[in-house]
């Protein structure tokens, strides 16, 4: 059973839409609960950028959630499957083989649309990838997606790959959304659908309620009047009500609201997300496109801001200005930009951040009091708690580059 989060951040592993570049590796981003890694997308090279980085840990991927089934977004699944689970090449072994199903207690989790199961399937049989744990993938079904199982989406029970759950799921919308796919006592994730220009789904991850902060001034009077044992106090720390000699009752403190991390993929329009996104303590919004005469060198002379925003939503992306509007509409406390174009470099020289300054100005003007960042590759978040926010000890996020 998971504990409470003491440490909740993420590691950009990839910021870049399409193709690559020496600055900016294709989609992926690590979100790290304590030691723990749920992988948002698995690009090519994500393996890669996992070495790099400083905080996040390849035997530490518990789940791995994919947005969309295009090639920048899930291309570095099956090599990070084969590492993080020390597979190799050779004939498909017997259920006998002992390194079938026994490194991990736990199957490594895969979520995605229609397709993930049987990319992940047919992509480790048809390279004879051995794992030596095992995998579960569960699919998040569109109403429009064919019913029952298809050969672009097999049966969980039906002809596994030997390091295959069978317990996948195929989870159906329910009022337009897929709600809390995951679930435990401390985090939830649901997700909801939104436009691009094939099936993709956004998620939200969303602690529970966490236990408020006693203030020993408003209880230890009371307990030294009454000649109580102080070590109750551990019991009105956990929420308890505690009953004293002379009848007086104390409370423990109210439970506090838990942070909210919103993370979208490839999108034109995210609004199917806003209902689950509301007040999230920070969204991670793609802006692949942007208009930045004077800027940008390699500016149209025809384009204007409204030209490039059109051209964007025609291939299922958005501007800056678009993500900056969303994170306003759903009260987000936090934007960061993510999934830009080959075009802008996620380098550390004058040019690129004067660039990157630009873009981040445009969502900036869109979505007023909240704080903007610009995400470059291996770039940590750390997120703190309600309590640590509402007191003012510390900013909404903080941000660190490797």
């Amino acid at each position: 059973m998971r504990t409470p989060i003491t440490s909740l951040g993420i590691t950009f592993l990839g910021t870049a839409s399409a193709k690559p570049s020496s600055t900016r590796n294709h989609s992926s981003l690590a979100l790290r609960l304590d030691g723990d890694v749920w992988l948002f997308d698995c690009g090519e090279a994500t393996q890669h950028q996992i070495m790099k980085s400083t905080l996040v840990k390849m035997g530490k991927i518990e789940k791995i959630f994919i947005t969309h089934l295009h090639g920048d977004h899930i291309g570095g699944l099956l090599c990070l499957l084969a590492s993080a689970m020390n597979g190799d090449g050779g004939t498909i072994p017997s259920v006998e083989d002992p390194r079938v199903g026994s490194a991990l207690i736990q199957p490594l989790e895969i979520y995605g649309p229609l397709g993930t199961r049987a990319y992940v399937r047919n992509g480790l049989k048809l390279t004879y990838t051995l794992l030596e744990g095992t995998y579960v993938v569960h699919e998040l079904r569109f109403p429009e997606d064919p019913p029952g199982e298809t050969e672009n989406s097999p049966s969980p029970s039906q002809n596994l790959h030997p390091s295959e759950s069978p317990d996948g799921r195929n989870i159906p919308q329910v009022d337009g959304k897929w709600a809390e796919i995951f679930n435990d006592s401390i985090i939830s994730v649901s997700a909801a659908p939104i436009f691009h220009s094939v099936p993709c789904v956004g998620y939200v991850v969303h602690e529970a309620p966490v236990q408020g902060k006693v203030d020993p001034k408003l209880y230890i009077p009371h307990l030294k009047r009454t000649g109580t044992d102080m070590r109750v106090m551990k019991e009105i720390q956990k929420g308890q009500v505690v009953t004293l000699a002379d009848g007086t009752v104390l409370e423990g403190p109210p439970r506090e609201p838990g942070r909210k991390i919103v993370i979208l993929g490839d999108t034109h329009d995210p609004s199917p997300m806003e209902e689950l996104a509301k007040e999230a303590d920070l969204i991670v919004h793609e802006a692949t496109n942007a208009h930045l005469p004077g800027v940008d060198n390699r500016v149209k002379t025809e384009d204007t801001y409204e030209s490039v925003e059109e051209r964007a939503k025609s291939r299922g992306h958005s501007t800056p200005q678009m993500a900056g509007r969303f994170a306003k509409r759903i009260g987000a406390r936090n934007l960061f930009l993510n999934h830009f174009s080959s075009r802008y470099s996620g380098g550390n020289d004058g040019t690129s951040r004067a660039v990157m300054e630009a873009i981040r100005r445009l969502a900036v003007a869109e979505f007023g009091s909240g704080d903007v960042v610009c995400a470059r590759d291996l770039m940590n978040v750390e997120i703190p708690s309600k309590r640590a926010l509402v007191k003012g000890k510390k900013p909404a996020v903080v941000v660190e580059t490797q």
